[in-house]
């Protein structure tokens, strides 16, 4: 791998990594810490302050993990890494 091709791998991937960090902080403390604002909204019969932190935040983490796999192959097949 060149130079060239290094650094926008890197690139790429820093950005990516940051991008995943940042939907992770948003429900990992936005959420949670804004939970009070959400108890009058209703989700599957759960207030959406409980139902965020306990339930849809593990969903979204397990989705990120996914959604990083997936995108950090792409940028490796990219790079022919």
């Amino acid at each position: 791998m060149d130079g060239e091709t290094k650094q926008r791998h890197w690139a790429r991937t820093r950005s990516l990594t940051f991008k995943v960090l940042a939907v992770w902080f948003i429900f990992s403390i936005i959420v949670p810490w804004n939970a009070k604002a959400l108890m009058g909204i209703s989700f599957l019969g759960f207030p959406l302050g409980y139902y965020f932190p306990v339930q849809g935040s593990l969903i979204i983490f397990v989705a990120l993990i996914f959604y990083q796999n997936y995108q950090q192959d792409k940028i490796d097949d990219d790079a022919g890494v």
